[in-house]
């Protein structure tokens, strides 16, 4: 006899019915969803779309530190103490948040499990993806950064989230994250795609062949 499995828990499903106090955001591309230094008083989900992380330094240079989709947190700081946001959050495309103020996300981890431990998972994650950030920042060329980000970006290797089509994602963007000028990322990307890694006519399209150009020695 078979046993039942379990099924996945739900993220999306539980916060939208979680209790009152949660609200539902929505953002065109470009918008600003917070700004460095604004109050950290609360998390927020993302349910739709594409969000980017940045921090801008005294002198005003800006640094993507992040490009976030469907089902990442962000904003988790606020848990820490922090009294301030230490980064900016911009939709990248049109963006669905649910905004969890900081006290009830604090009382929902420690009453559901489930989520406690989904997200936990979402935080490691996102320690090990910085530490493997700056090994490719340290050691691989341009060339194969923008391939390990737009892989990143489609969610290769996490096959239920799996998504080939990206919201448009500009090549200033690209460049920000990858640490290298928009015409070497025009290059590539022109490279990319008469080598049929890439299709894009207005949106996006990563295919798994893109694979080749992390591999290649």
């Amino acid at each position: 006899m078979k046993a039942k499995q379990t099924p996945a828990f739900d993220v999306d499903a539980f916060l939208r019915s979680a209790g009152t106090g949660k609200t539902i955001a929505t953002y065109r591309a470009a918008d600003v969803i917070f700004s460095q230094g604004d109050p950290s008083d609360s998390v927020l989900y993302i349910q739709e779309g594409a969000v980017k992380l940045s921090v801008l330094s005294h002198r005003g240079k800006e640094a993507v530190v992040g490009l976030l989709g469907p089902g990442d947190f962000f904003g988790e700081r606020a848990l820490t103490g922090h009294p301030v946001r230490l980064e900016a959050a911009t939709a990248v495309a049109a963006t669905t948040v649910l905004v969890i103020p900081k006290q009830q996300m604090v009382r929902l981890l420690h009453d559901q499990h489930a989520l406690s431990d989904r997200f936990i998972a979402h935080m490691l994650a996102r320690n090990i993806r910085i530490e493997e950030d700056l090994v490719d920042q340290l050691f691989n060329s341009s060339e194969k950064r923008l391939a390990r980000t737009l892989l990143l970006l489609a969610r290769y290797g996490k096959l239920e989230q799996t998504s080939r089509v990206l919201p448009r994602i500009s090549q200033e963007t690209l460049a920000e994250m990858i640490g290298t000028t928009r015409s070497r990322v025009n290059f590539f990307m022109n490279k990319f795609k008469k080598l049929g890694f890439i299709e894009y006519n207005g949106s996006l399209k990563v295919n798994q062949s893109l694979l080749t150009v992390i591999l290649h020695d």
